[in-house]
């Protein structure tokens, strides 16, 4: 399990939808800084931090070849941040279920 550092890096770097929409993009794939840019209405710079972001929280990595930057998925943090959510699920489940249990007893 991510560390809670971890897992609220993951959660603030979600928490932007320029990022998200980073993300979505390099789910199909590993990516240039300038794809990811192009559909963007923002700087290449603020394009820059939001990758920075994302690298920090261990939701991609990247790579520099020459003189491009390429960035592509690191399963570990999504799925780290997928199973915490999971868990949560599970534990509001068995809570509504017992509620329910004892609302059909009255």
């Amino acid at each position: 399990m991510l560390n809670e550092s971890l897992l609220d890096n993951a959660f603030a770097a979600l928490a932007d939808p320029a990022r998200r929409a980073m993300l979505a993009r390099l789910s199909r794939g590993p990516a240039s800084v300038s794809e990811l840019a192009q559909p963007l209405p923002m700087s290449l710079p603020a394009v820059l931090q939001h990758l920075k972001a994302l690298e920090e929280s261990g939701l991609i990595r990247t790579e520099k070849k020459g003189r491009v930057r390429t960035a592509q998925m690191q399963g570990n943090a999504i799925a780290e941040a997928e199973q915490w959510l999971t868990d949560r699920r599970k534990e509001w489940e068995a809570q509504a279920d017992r509620l329910e249990k004892f609302l059909s007893k009255l």
